[in-house]
């Protein structure tokens, strides 16, 4: 990448306005609180909106993951004690409906649909721990207010999410629903994004056209505000589809399917994230693995690495991968992450135990680097252990470890001829790969959709399915529940 690209700062989370290299300050666009008046319109309409939402679930219990799945994208940036904060408000109603419809009733000891027999598993205590003890953390933070946003507005209503997609009744047709509204919002998001590449204009975020001002290319962020967290959620809709293609033996599901592929692949490529490539790659190597032979995908996975590292190391200049030419460095060849990097990591050294506290990277990170800027202190090291490191410390990095490797186990194990459980479990490995080279682990709300429907299909039985199988049949080819209605 060029050596004049921006860090951009974590969608979804509290970020400053930062100052281009010509000091143009440019910052997100952002709703201003508004009067009170507004204020109350606004709460009669949301409390409005989540009477309707509480409604329809109500009536239909299946409702809920078709709508969270409908709403997980779309933030709304909301300005508040000088910073700008994107806000999954749609999701905020969906999960406030979900949980007033199915998970009141059961504390009240009501009947409710989403009373299932799964016990609570260690990959439940695990994630409810990470929150605790990062909200306990916060009590030392040098930025208190950054530690108590992340847990008022992505902790507490992404484990209500997680707790009702595991508890959800998942069946074959609603697996598929959900994947198909996935889809095509990803379609009509790689088709917005074409657009703004053909015009070379963005409709969001100033900061990123910003940053296209001084780049030898143009990337495009669709909807999003973030052009790698747009191509994360392409990725990911990718693996789904490959998964379809791979193990249907549907003709027709298979050219729709690759022809989705086409689509969503040069929407990927107009981003230009190659964080979110390289997520792509490893989900697609998990899927090659778990249909064909894991020994071949690890050696060809090796090879293709090896092979992209010569590439980089011997391209000339033109192509700006920024280790070559003028300022060529590690630094700018991962966009200032390298930096971060090093930043975080002596501040762990300083601090091995308990971290610096929740929240607390971008204040600490300027704190002992007087030469950083707020362009270069982003909200986190864009590498998430490095982050947690850093904030939380031995205690906070090893709940973090031990989550991930149960969590990595809960997918996994048993996955064996399921489609759907193999799509998740590949795309959970390739969104933790792109946190270790961007950011937002458990404050991207598609971490805790992952792990919830992965833990409901993975406690099932194909006679709890409904009625319908959610394994392959153990005769013939595996085929895909996903594709079966095809």
């Amino acid at each position: 990448m060029s050596a004049r690209r921006l860090p951009h700062a974590r969608v979804g989370e509290a970020t400053t306005a930062t100052t281009a290299p010509d000091g143009v300050v440019a910052r997100v666009t952002a709703t201003t609180l508004p009067s009170p008046a507004v204020l109350v319109a606004a709460t009669v309409g949301a409390l409005a909106a989540i009477a309707v939402l509480a409604l329809a679930m109500r009536r239909d219990p299946r409702a809920f993951p078709v709508l969270a799945v409908l709403a997980l994208p779309f933030r709304l940036p909301i300005s508040a004690d000088g910073r700008t904060v994107n806000l999954l408000l749609p999701l905020y109603a969906v999960v406030a409906a979900g949980t007033l419809v199915h998970l009141v009733p059961r504390v009240l000891g009501r009947d409710s649909a989403y009373r299932s027999r799964r016990p609570p598993m260690l990959l439940d205590w695990l994630l409810l721990a990470t929150v605790v003890v990062y909200a306990a953390q916060a009590g030392y933070s040098a930025d208190l207010s950054k530690a108590v946003q992340n847990v008022a507005f992505f902790y507490v209503p992404f484990g209500l999410l997680y707790v009702l997609l595991r508890e959800a009744p998942w069946t074959r047709r609603l697996a598929l629903v959900c994947l198909a509204v996935a889809v095509a919002l990803a379609v009509v998001f790689a088709g917005v994004g074409f657009v703004e590449y053909e015009r070379r204009a963005l409709f969001l975020n100033p900061k990123v056209v910003a940053a296209n001002a001084y780049d030898n290319y143009f990337r495009v962020n669709s909807l999003f505000f973030d052009p790698s967290i747009y191509g994360r959620f392409l990725a990911l809709v990718t693996i789904a589809v490959t998964t379809v293609v791979l193990w249907s033996r549907e003709r027709r599901a298979q050219l729709v399917g690759a022809g989705v592929l086409a689509w969503l692949l040069a929407g990927l490529v107009t981003s230009f994230s190659q964080s979110s490539i390289a997520a792509l790659l490893l989900g697609l190597a998990v899927l090659a693995a778990w249909r064909w032979d894991v020994r071949g995908t690890v050696y060809a996975s090796i090879a293709l690495v090896a092979i992209a590292g010569v590439v980089v190391l011997a391209a000339p200049p033109s192509l700006h991968f920024g280790l070559k030419g003028s300022g060529g460095s590690a630094n700018n060849a991962t966009s200032g992450r390298a930096k971060l990097v090093s930043g975080g990591l002596d501040l762990f050294a300083q601090r091995p135990i308990a971290g610096y506290g929740s929240g607390s990277f971008e204040t600490q990170y300027r704190r002992h680097d007087r030469h950083t800027t707020a362009a270069s202190a982003t909200s986190a090291s864009h590498t998430i252990p490095v982050t947690v490191a850093a904030e939380q410390g031995i205690v906070g990095l090893a709940l973090y470890v031990a989550l991930l490797a149960v969590a990595f186990i809960t997918l996994f194990s048993g996955a064996g001829r399921s489609p759907p459980r193999i799509a998740i479990a590949a795309c959970f490995a390739a969104l933790v790969l792109h946190t270790w080279v961007y950011a937002d682990f458990l404050e991207d709300p598609v971490t805790w959709t992952l792990l919830g429907i992965g833990v409901a299909l993975g406690t099932m039985r194909g006679e709890d399915f409904v009625g319908e199988e959610i394994r392959s049949s153990s005769e013939g080819p595996p085929t895909s529940p996903l594709a079966a209605q095809g």
